[in-house]
């Protein structure tokens, strides 16, 4: 059986800049894993990305993320998806 690939999860890696400490990312840890859609969310700190995984059939529109870490005080760069 050949699953759909329109209800597969997205992988959504982020660039931000102002990341720079063990804080930041656990701040960007909790308010991404406090939204529905969200499966689980890495924060790399060396390379400025944070790397969101949906959960399987939902995906995060790049509004919604760039508000999100705009909010917290960062500011997004790029956003590249796969799926």
């Amino acid at each position: 059986m050949i699953v759909c690939s329109a209800a597969a999860a997205d992988t959504i890696r982020a660039t931000v800049n102002g990341m720079v400490c063990g804080f930041c990312a656990t701040g960007i840890e909790k308010t991404f894993k406090a939204q529905p859609e969200v499966k689980t969310v890495e924060v790399d700190l060396q390379n400025k990305l944070v790397t969101i995984q949906t959960k399987q059939g939902q995906t995060m529109d790049d509004r919604k993320i760039k508000k999100l870490l705009g909010n917290a005080g960062y500011s997004v760069v790029a956003v590249a998806r796969q799926k």
